[in-house]
């Protein structure tokens, strides 16, 4: 028997099929920078104000956008656009033809499979709201690779 996510593309998934998708990794929340000159982006370790780092979950969910002027919603970007999304997320990898891997929730059966297989942010990301100038976020660059 094949899962939704193997038969159906993102655009023919429904809303409760798409929102499990999320593996709740919190690196799409983390804030990012891109280099005007070459397009390169770069991760911080700086997550939105609405992450919860424990849960990787945000805490506002349903109001996001009106509350983060710049937090997307995936349905409404082009798929073309997914490329700055993390190499792990199910979104980018199921856009890209590739599988989920093994520890995503939908596969593992567990939510903390994330967490134990390293790719949750909730060890090392801080929240904005502790930084002291959102201007500094250079300093808060990651090895981390879109």
């Amino acid at each position: 028997m094949s899962h939704f996510w193997e038969v159906k593309t993102l655009a023919e998934m429904n809303r409760e099929e798409w929102e499990s998708l999320c593996d709740g990794c919190g690196r799409c929340c983390l804030h990012k920078l891109e280099d005007e000159d070459t397009g390169d982006i770069y991760i911080t370790s700086v997550a939105c104000k609405l992450l919860d780092l424990k849960t990787c979950r945000c805490t506002n969910y349903t109001s996001r956008i009106n509350l983060v002027p710049d937090c997307l919603e995936l349905h409404a970007v082009s798929f073309k656009e997914y490329q700055w999304l993390p190499k792990t997320c199910a979104y980018r990898l199921l856009n890209d033809g590739e599988k989920l891997p093994a520890w995503h929730p939908l596969i593992s059966k567990r939510e903390n499979s994330v967490k134990k297989a390293g790719v949750s942010v909730s060890d090392f990301a801080i929240s904005e709201t502790k930084i002291k100038n959102v201007d500094d976020l250079e300093d808060y660059i990651l090895e981390l690779q879109t």
